[in-house]
This record gives C-alpha cells, sequence and structure tokens, in this order.
C-alpha cells in the first residue's frame, strides 16, 4: 500500500464547500458551523441541497441525485479548496455510484473531510483519486460547533498541520508492538457492507487501520469484525488503531469482542486514540504513511496530512 496524493493545506480566504452526502442537516447547527469557520477566515457556503430532506425517506439529506450533484459539482468548481461534510447519518452508499470520478478526477486534489457514513467516500477517494482524505469533525456536527478541543485540532491539521503529527492514545495497548504502513478506515460497519462493491479496495493489506463505531452491540462489531476476517480483508493489515465506540455498549462488554477478533491477528492493536463518535474527536488523515506503536500509544505521521 502507498502514500496517496496529499492536497495542499488551507489559507485565510479559501473557499470551502458544506455538502450534504447522508442524513438531514439541523439548520442552526449547520449556521453555527459555518460562523465557526468564517471565524478561522475561510469564506464557507452551503451547498443548494444541505437542508433538504427526502420526501419519503426522512433519514436522507434530499434525493440520490441531488445529494451527488451537490458533492460533484462543488469539487469540480475550481474557486472550492476543500469540500466538508455537514454530518454523517446514512446514503453515502447512495450517491457514490452516481459521481462522475472522472471530472472529479480532472478538478484536481482538494481536501475532503468527513466520518461515519462518509468512511464509504473515504475509501472511493483513495481508491478513484488516489488522495489523502480527513476523518474529522463535520461541518454541522455537535462536536465540531461546540468542542474545542476538536476544533483546535482540526483547525490546526487544515492550516498547519506539521504540528499534529503525533497522535496519543488515552488508551492501553489490546496487543503489544510497533508496524507501519498507510493508514485507512473509517467506521466498521461502512467498511463491512463496503467489501466487494465498486470504489472499495479489496484489503487492508499492508495498512495502519483505524477502526471506530457508533451503536452497534457487541454482537453487532463481532458479527462485522468476522465478516472482514471471513472475507480475507484483514489478510496482512499492520497494525490497528481503534477509536471510540459510542453507544456500543459497556466498554467492559466490548474489549472482549475486539480482543478475541483481533487478538489473533499478531500485530499491535492500540485503544482509544480519539477518533471517531466521541467528545473532542482528533482529525486524522488516510492515506499517509504512519507508524503505530502500541506500547506507547502512538501514531506518528511520517509527512503532515496536508502539503
Amino acid at each position: 500500500m502507498k502514500d496517496l496524493l496529499r492536497p495542499s493545506r488551507l489559507a485565510p480566504g479559501a473557499r470551502v464547500a458544506v455538502v450534504a452526502p447522508s442524513g438531514p442537516v439541523v439548520e442552526e447547527r449547520l449556521q453555527a458551523g459555518l460562523d465557526l469557520l468564517r471565524g478561522w477566515d475561510l469564506d464557507p457556503f452551503a451547498a443548494p441541497h444541505v437542508l433538504d430532506r427526502h420526501g419519503e425517506l426522512g433519514y436522507l439529506a434530499g434525493t440520490d441525485a441531488e445529494r451527488a450533484a451537490d458533492l460533484q459539482r462543488a469539487w469540480c468548481d475550481p474557486c472550492v479548496d476543500a469540500v466538508i461534510c455537514a454530518r454523517g447519518g446514512y446514503g453515502a452508499q447512495r450517491v457514490v455510484d452516481l459521481l462522475d470520478w472522472d471530472a472529479m478526477r480532472a478538478a484536481g486534489p482538494k481536501v475532503f473531510l468527513g466520518f461515519s457514513d462518509s468512511t464509504t467516500l473515504h475509501e472511493a477517494f483513495a481508491v478513484r483519486l488516489g488522495l489523502v482524505t480527513l476523518y474529522g469533525p463535520v461541518a454541522a456536527g455537535i462536536d465540531f460547533v461546540k468542542n474545542a478541543r476538536a476544533q483546535e485540532h482540526l483547525r490546526a491539521t487544515l492550516f498547519a498541520p506539521e504540528t499534529v503529527r503525533i497522535l496519543t492514545s488515552d488508551g492501553t495497548a489490546l496487543a503489544p508492538g510497533r508496524a507501519r504502513g498507510v493508514t485507512l478506515g473509517g467506521c466498521l460497519a461502512l467498511l463491512a457492507t463496503g467489501y466487494g462493491t465498486p470504489h472499495t479496495r479489496p484489503g487492508a493489506r499492508g495498512g495502519l487501520l483505524l477502526l471506530e463505531d457508533v451503536g452497534e452491540r457487541p454482537y453487532a462489531v463481532d458479527r462485522a469484525l468476522t465478516q472482514l476476517l471471513r472475507t480475507g480483508w484483514l489478510d496482512g493489515v499492520a497494525g490497528i488503531a481503534l477509536g471510540s465506540w459510542a453507544q456500543c455498549g459497556p466498554y467492559e462488554e466490548l474489549r472482549p469482542v475486539l480482543a478475541d477478533r483481533l487478538g489473533g491477528l499478531g500485530i499491535p492493536v492500540v485503544e482509544e486514540l480519539g477518533f471517531g463518535h466521541c467528545d473532542g474527536a482528533l482529525t486524522v488523515p488516510f492515506g499517509v504513511t504512519a507508524e503505530l506503536d502500541a506500547d506507547t500509544g502512538t501514531l506518528t505521521l511520517d509527512a503532515p496530512a496536508l502539503s
């Protein structure tokens, strides 16, 4: 697995598009997120359908065609420097096949930021565009608009990424050791359901896999990990860093599942690296070479997330 192309860091005045490829967006949080971005001397705007809601499927922000069009139009706009998802939820799987990846590749590299359901898009951006992406707080997310730690880490990643090359775990090593590889990952459920579909990697061989999830009971986490094990998707993975497991049951019940399913891989596994669905979530890049040290609980990037 090789490093992907790093987009340029943002500078004051950068034009930022906010899109909603997944679930419906709360207007008050969107406005708060836009105001925060303006406070960073950025020039943000909401795509036309960000506040839409599908007429029959209320868990979607507008129709598939509208959500795809917003994302593609923003990405292909030469005046736009970054595209940020408004929230997660569900729906990215329904739009990823509607995008014109040739046109998006021709538009050149720029920053893409999203998390949770946008795991599907992170995979597609890696496979189709060969591009480093950022997995972190979203523009209308409660963590982004209210948590200073999440804000500060994201801002540093966007403007001064060399200052946040080391991420430190708040937990312990599930399995000891050191490993090097290219970062990838996201939401476990999306990685498991994405296996075998277009725009998704065939496996994590040679990579450092960053995993988290939300609202999945321990047996469901077991099911998703078992799916990745049985398909061979985890064959050859170099190391694993675990993020948050919000609303996945008491951690003392979930930890044995993680140990049972991942401990036999013979690779370092770090717990509680502080990304995902948690207060003060860190922004992590996918597509850069890094070293994972389970004994010190650190993930160290070889180079800044953005150039």
